[in-house]
């Protein structure tokens, strides 16, 4: 056991954060701290490093172990550029590469004893710095950077002219390059990439020490945990196995409690029951009899009511219009900023009800295309059209559609005048705002809170198309499900930027990568992308390197002739498309017309006439669901 958390109490007034809390991690352990906002998490761990004093209880470390601590806010100063900082963390590497080639001038110019001396100490030194990695430091340095999606070109800036995330991704770069006994995270993924995020998941699962990680993001939570430690109601429970594992075991437990409450509430009203009858007899030995029940009933341990469980919606969600099939098309589109392009040329098509994650690495232009689709910034060629009927409801990062002096109430009640208070509290309960909390003010909401408001906000204009940039950022696990069920049971069509892998697994229809400033479509979730990955990147998004690699490749193995058929290959195939394209619409049409046919007065009566429009019809979907699989392969 390397860290121990004995009986902890905490409170801050009234309000109890911690109550004789236990827990103990293992050495080597990969362990989460989950909760939902407001729980204490970051709390504990600050507990933990000694920030805080607890009101009662005491953490133990293991004898001759050292802890190290990554905030969820870092505020790193000095002059050092990124990569300079890093390398802070080798200084005793650096000092004994110094002490290393000092002592290997002095052997220049020694002889007899001292110089033998000398070369005993310099064996010594040279063995300490071999065994502490000395000579692939910088390897391990640079390999990190990169890890924590620093490029080469970003080793040699300056921390004062960072920002917040990149100062965040610094620190624990700097964290994991000292190697602690044991690693507290607070949030470590939030300002990560998901190749960033893949490659910290490998290093946690390799990393020699102990691991606890408050984190909200589920999926990176199942790759890296092998225990769940849940603050709940100032209550600690700890559950062996990742993420899904404890989701699994927890609403067992849940619902367990809950039967036992019932159970045990049906019991005391029979108990009472019968004590009021045995009393209404009025006799000497039906009262003793009662009183001997009512002790009874006075020594039994009352169940608590499970907490109520926040993650059903109670709402349904429906757009005021229905749009046309045809929601989105893309054609052509680039956008470049001095120095930097962010896309070229691309094409892509959103169909009604479909529910599509924009992905890629940081700085591929994710939101930028999310801002030129709202009107916000303009392309520099191509152009979208939106559908027919097709209403946008935005939802950006920094929730600027807010009033900070207003109430979540008035929020919400002066945008939709027309909502009655119960509809506006039914809304924001489902977002979790019940009782008082719909009267807070934005100003002193924290982002998660605003989050949610925003969310809210936008369900209620019942628009059909939804575009939302990095919806679950600062969301707690309960309020992503709501958000994950609110999607699931939306009928309009969504797309949406995200990191989170889980809810992207949960939700997505449709994933479009934005890579190597092209587009790869994939039809279908997070698990299949990472499937497919690799094969569809490198055929319909290669770097610049592997298209040159490609085409080199190509024009010295195809002769002419390969080429001249190559060619008359696709345009046999553009014209397939064409005439498939062209045939489901006319099936989709004789689809059409059959059923206005049916309904005629005449033709519903006669049962002839049914059985043949009846059979032509199956003829036609089954011919088009043939259609639209040969399209698919086409297209």
């Amino acid at each position: 056991m390397i860290l121990s958390c004995h009986n902890l109490s905490k409170s801050f007034g009234e309000k109890i954060i911690l109550k004789d809390a236990s827990f103990h991690i293992e050495d080597r352990e990969k362990a989460a701290l989950i909760g939902n906002n407001g729980a204490g998490k970051t709390t504990l761990l600050r507990i933990i490093m000694d920030e805080l004093p607890c009101d009662s209880g005491n953490v133990v470390i293991s004898k001759d172990k050292n802890i190290g601590y990554l905030a969820q806010y870092q505020d790193i100063h000095g002059h050092h550029s990124i990569y300079e900082e890093l390398l802070t963390t080798k200084q005793h590497i650096l000092d004994m590469e110094s002490r290393l080639r000092t002592l290997e001038q002095d052997m220049k110019d020694a002889s007899g004893e001292a110089l033998e001396s000398l070369m005993n100490t310099y064996t010594r030194l040279n063995h300490q710095f071999e065994l502490e990695n000395g000579y692939a430091y910088k390897s391990e340095v640079i390999g990190v950077l990169k890890g924590l999606g620093f490029g080469e070109e970003d080793f040699t800036k300056q921390i004062e002219t960072l920002s917040g995330g990149q100062k965040t991704r610094v620190a624990l770069g700097k964290l994991l390059l000292s190697k602690p006994d044991i690693l507290l995270l607070d949030e470590p993924t939030n300002h990560l990439d998901m190749e960033s995020i893949s490659w910290l998941e490998t290093y946690l699962l390799n990393y020699p020490g102990a691991v606890l990680i408050v984190s909200h993001d589920r999926y990176f939570l199942d790759k890296v945990v092998t225990k769940v430690i849940e603050i709940e109601a100032g209550n600690i429970l700890s559950y062996n196995g990742n993420y899904s594992s404890f989701a699994l075991k927890k609403a067992q437990l849940r619902d367990a409690q809950y039967k036992a409450y019932l159970n045990q509430q049906r019991e005391i009203k029979h108990q009472e029951a019968v004590i009021a009858k045995l009393k209404s007899f009025n006799r000497e030995k039906s009262i003793r009899r009662a009183e001997s029940r009512e002790k009874m009933l006075d020594k039994i341990q009352r169940l608590d009511k499970p907490a109520e469980i926040q993650n059903q919606m109670r709402i349904s969600l429906e757009p005021r219009f229905v749009s046309g099939n045809d929601v989105l098309s893309v054609e052509g589109l680039s956008k470049s900023f001095p120095g930097q392009t962010l896309f070229t040329d691309i094409s892509f098509e959103i169909k009604r009800g479909e529910r599509v994650a924009l992905i890629g690495n940081n700085g591929t232009g994710k939101t930028t295309m999310l801002k030129i689709l709202n009107g916000i910034l303009t392309a520099d060629a191509g152009e979208f059209t939106l559908g027919s009927k097709v209403q946008i409801g935005y939802y950006d990062q920094e929730h600027h559609v807010l009033h900070t002096e207003k109430t979540i109430f008035q929020e919400i009640s002066d945008t939709y005048p027309s909502l009655t208070e119960t509809e506006i509290r039914n809304m924001l309960a489902a977002f979790l705002f019940t009782g008082d909390d719909v009267f807070k003010e934005i100003s002193a909401l924290s982002g998660g809170e605003r989050g949610r408001v925003s969310l809210a906000k936008l369900m209620l204009s019942e628009a059909n198309f939804l575009i939302l940039d990095e919806p679950t950022n600062h969301l707690d696990i309960a309020s992503k499900e709501i958000l994950e069920e609110a999607l699931n049971s939306y009928t309009g069509t969504v797309l949406y930027v995200s990191h989170d892998r889980y809810f992207i697994n949960q939700t997505a229809t449709r994933i479009l990568d934005l890579t190597n400033q092209a587009v790869v479509n994939y039809i279908g979730d997070y698990d299949y992308y990472l499937e497919k990955k690799d094969e569809l990147t490198e055929k319909y998004a290669p770097s610049q390197a592997e298209e040159a690699e490609v085409k080199n490749i190509s024009e010295s193995k195809l002769t002419w002739q390969q080429q001249k058929e190559e060619e008359a290959r696709k345009r046999k195939l553009a014209n397939e498309l064409k005439k498939v394209e062209a045939r489901i619409e006319e099936l989709e049409t004789r689809d059409k017309e059959i059923d206005e046919t049916l309904v005629l007065p005449d033709v519903c009566t006669n049962v002839a006439r049914c059985t043949e429009l009846s059979r032509e019809k199956e003829a036609v979907l089954k011919e088009l669901e043939a259609l639209y699989e040969r399209w698919e392969e086409l297209a």
